[in-house]
């Protein structure tokens, strides 16, 4: 399953322990109820042509799928983008079926066969299809475009369904696809391409097409193209060969994407062991700048995409390893059914910290596992990891639940285990499923297999313990504590309990003392809601000197992790063009920390956006005198108000904000050089959006540059199609 970069985090909220215990048990219930979706039928390979037609914003498909029988069936069903309208069905012999869209769930097309097929049958089916795939609301997923067309660009992802699936997204299959495009555009994707071959155009006048042939000859979840004005850029690095596809005016930045994607390999191939079914020599991929409006990256078999807005002179190195890690987990292995995709998505995500660690050392490693609690956080209380199929794939809640929290187990898990016995772990179980689909369970079994031996004086790891609480219940400790220093005759002792809201809570927990001399650490059992714990010293313990989890292993919240989220939130909102719901959200982070400059500066470029530019400059002004984390909400404010002023005809006070911005000195997001533009020039509004969103959640972009100061971007990230 192809996996979404860097996603946005929901409103955080606790669980006190009878209703963490309740929601446990609802969710078993749903489990029970709501088995995934059994099809009849197995798609195996595919012979794909489709038109796309840029002027239309259309494509038409006749698709021939080959299927085999799973059950005793004279039904074929097969999901497909609602707002393909079919025209026909027929078998080889060129009969006519009769198919019928489900009315409660019109992603699900019937299909019924003249006679009944039992387990190992196959039937050969021809799909006529034709409309548009880029609606928001009628997408697989509400809200998150997966494919789209229009005049200057296309994309068709996979998770769009648009060409009929079956068993998504464990399903792998063998094909060939013709994507015919105009002459103007170029096409690339997952599979092994052909030269391109001109073709007139259909109908009188009709502008000349090209056809752009990929064979899919080993079984995969193929099928994912981008198109455009596309200029290949082939590159050679470390004994890697990758394609790299981008706008002319991008062609320059192919090298070092090559270079940062060459160390990337390397690093998640000491991880997780050789990339398999690749052939000879190291596997070639290929990296193409997708059109923005969508995901931030896509992973397919062979195929990275990374989003316009993502793609800069220097290469975010967190998110191609997120990506590329999908080649190891989402393609190669599998998840055995919605409800395992922890196995791909999640440790995909955890990519970009190992990624990370490697490159920036410990500080990269926690600049990543803060994205992830943060992420963690927002939509946690949306259901289990193990329950993952009542999640929409790339949703808010599915990114905050399935790939940030499931980040974070991972970590957890490989604190708990040890480096040696993790890595030993991920090599073996991706050598054992390489090919093939995986469990969570078959995982847990292996994961109790290579556990080390406890050590002196360590508590023992409880897996059983571990994975349900962080697979198969909801709730996210937040730690208290509360202690007396006793002066000994040997030094100090330091005697207290730590409190959390979890019942069912056990997992040892770090406490380090800070003390005049060297610091004392020790590991704590923390069992339940309260448990004691007893820490002797040499020297005398600073006062508010005892921390809980001092390197961030576990995934916790907090009072400033909880107004992060809550912001991130509103950010996610924002994206979309909710802003009413923005503001809300950054009002709830506001009333955790009235003083929070980020809150009061998102607000006040929703109310911006919203034309409403009395509450905005309010909003920037609050910003200013709150407590300036970060620290460009200064330099970004005063030009906020600056535009103010400048759209409200207050030349003389505009220049005056953007003189102030100019003296802060701060050049985030190049906000030296906007200052002394308007400065020049007043600021006047247009309909041209800022840089586009996801469509689905999106949080502030990651400067590609990799400076964690400046982590959260400073400019709002609105839809493409928003005026």
């Amino acid at each position: 399953m192809a996996r979404k970069a860097f996603p946005t985090y929901p409103i955080w909220r606790i669980r006190r322990p009878a209703v963490a215990g309740l929601v446990a048990i609802l969710y078993v219930g749903i489990a029970a109820a709501q088995a995934p979706r059994a099809f009849p039928f197995r798609a195996t390979n595919y012979n794909v042509e489709v038109i796309v037609s840029p002027d239309q914003k259309t494509i038409s498909a006749q698709t021939t799928v080959d299927f085999v029988a799973n059950q005793v069936s004279r039904t074929v069903l097969v999901e497909l983008h609602p707002d393909l309208r079919v025209a026909s069905v027929k078998t080889a012999d060129g009969q006519q079926l009769a198919f019928d869209r489900d009315g409660q769930s019109p992603l699900l097309l019937s299909v019924e066969l003249p006679g009944s097929k039992t387990p190992g049958d196959t039937v050969s089916l021809t799909f006529e299809y034709a409309g548009s795939v880029a609606s928001e609301d009628d997408s697989p997923t509400r809200g998150v475009r997966f494919a789209s067309v229009d005049k200057d660009s296309a994309y068709l992802l996979l998770p769009a369904r648009w060409f009929p699936l079956t068993n998504y997204p464990s399903n792998r299959y063998t094909g060939t696809f013709n994507i015919i495009v105009p002459s103007n555009f170029a096409v690339t994707g997952t599979g092994n391409a052909e030269p391109p071959q001109m073709r007139p155009g259909i109908g009188p006048g009709a502008s000349q097409q090209a056809s752009y042939v990929f064979h899919c000859n080993q079984p995969s979840p193929a099928g994912s193209f981008v198109a455009g004005p596309l200029q290949l850029s082939p590159v050679s690095a470390q004994g890697y060969q990758f394609s790299i596809y981008t706008p002319p005016a991008y062609a320059s930045t192919a090298a070092d994407y090559g270079s940062t994607l060459a160390m990337v390999m390397n690093d998640l191939t000491d991880e997780f062991g050789a990339l398999s079914g690749n052939g000879p020599g190291a596997p070639r991929l290929t990296v193409a700048q997708m059109p923005d409006g969508s995901l931030e990256g896509y992973s397919g078999p062979g195929l990275l995409l990374v989003s316009a807005r993502q793609w800069s002179t220097k290469p975010n190195g967190a998110l191609l390893a997120q990506l590329a890690a999908g080649q190891w987990w989402g393609d190669s292995v599998l998840p055995a059914t919605p409800n395992d995709v922890w196995l791909t998505d999640g440790l995909s995500r955890y990519a970009a910290a190992i990624y990370s660690e490697q490159a920036d050392g410990i500080s990269g490693l926690h600049r990543e596992l803060s994205d992830f609690a943060i992420g963690a956080l927002m939509y946690e209380d949306a259901g289990p990891i193990g329950q993952a199929q009542h999640l929409d794939a790339y949703s808010d809640e599915y990114i905050s639940v399935v790939e940030n929290k499931g980040a974070m187990v991972f970590h957890m898990l490989r604190s708990e285990m040890g480096d040696d016995a993790f890595t030993s772990l991920l090599h073996d179980f991706y050598a054992q499923h390489a090919g093939k689909t995986a469990s969570v369970d078959e995982f847990e079994q292996m994961t109790t297999q290579k556990l080390p031996a406890t050590k002196p004086n360590q508590p023992a790891v409880n897996l059983v313990a571990f994975f349900s609480q962080w697979l198969n219940s909801t709730g996210i400790p937040e730690f208290n504590l509360e202690y007396i220093v006793y002066r000994t005759t040997k030094g100090f002792k330091v005697v207290g309990k730590i409190h959390q809201p979890l019942d069912t809570f056990r997992m040892p927990v770090d406490l380090r003392v800070q003390t005049e001399g060297n610091p004392v650490d020790k590991s704590i059992m923390v069992d339940g809601t309260s448990t004691e714990f007893e820490v002797d010293t040499f020297g005398r313990p600073v006062p508010d000197g005892i921390s809980i989890d001092p390197n961030d292993t576990l995934l916790k919240s907090s009072p400033q992790l909880r107004v992060r989220a809550t912001v991130a939130r509103g950010e996610s909102y924002a994206a979309i063009g909710k802003y009413y719901e923005a503001v809300q959200s950054y009002q709830q982070a506001l009333e955790i920390k009235p003083d929070y400059s980020l809150a009061h500066f998102r607000e006040g470029e929703s109310f911006f956006y919203q034309k409403n530019y009395q509450a905005a400059a309010n909003a920037f002004r609050s910003a200013l005198g709150g407590d300036l984390d970060p620290k460009w909400t200064a330099v970004w404010s005063h030009i906020y108000i600056g535009k103010i002023y400048d759209l409200l005809g207050q030349r003389e006070r505009a220049v005056n904000e953007y003189s102030l911005a100019e003296h802060t000195h701060d050049d985030t997001a190049g906000a030296q050089a906007q200052a002394a533009m308007y400065i020049k020039n007043p600021y006047k509004a247009d309909n041209a959006a800022p840089p586009t969103s996801t469509g689905g959640a999106a949080v502030p972009a990651k400067p590609s540059s990799g400076d964690s100061s400046q982590s959260n971007e400073p400019v709002l990230k609105r839809r493409a199609d928003e005026n």
